[in-house]
């Protein structure tokens, strides 16, 4: 059974800053359980690939995951992902053939909104994904 329409979920996980790739992992299986909870995880494959560009770019260019927070507004699923670097993630030119860089252009490709905004000393970087049902 799924969550009602007018439904608000909230959830964070705190993952202290660690900029391994566990943490990655810990991550979306968090993020996994969590939509399945909300009854949303057949809706949800867009949802976990814009949570694992956003904690993957977090460990790796931004030095480290913070937080992940997760928050279902109706049909709006909120992905938000607080690093330590204030320095936004930037969408380039895309190139198909090229090894890696593409996560910001998949990340604008699905979400409906992007964007970032300053949180103590570091950013989260923010996405919003209509959830249909």
């Amino acid at each position: 059974m799924g969550a009602a329409p007018s439904a608000t979920h909230h959830r964070e996980l705190v993952l202290g800053g660690t900029a391994e790739s566990e943490a990655c992992g810990r991550g979306i299986s968090w993020a996994r359980q969590a939509l399945t909870d909300w009854g949303l995880i057949e809706y949800g494959l867009d949802a976990l690939l814009i949570t694992a560009e956003l904690l993957s770019n977090a460990a790796r260019h931004a030095g480290g995951i913070r937080s992940l927070d997760l928050r279902l507004e109706g049909d709006l699923l909120h992905i938000a992902v607080t690093d330590p670097s204030p320095d936004p993630p930037r969408l380039r030119e895309h190139r198909p053939d090229s090894i890696g860089g593409h996560g910001v252009f998949l990340i604008d490709r699905l979400a409906q909104h992007w964007g970032t905004r300053p949180n103590g000393g570091g950013k989260t970087v923010w996405a919003t994904l209509p959830i249909h049902r």
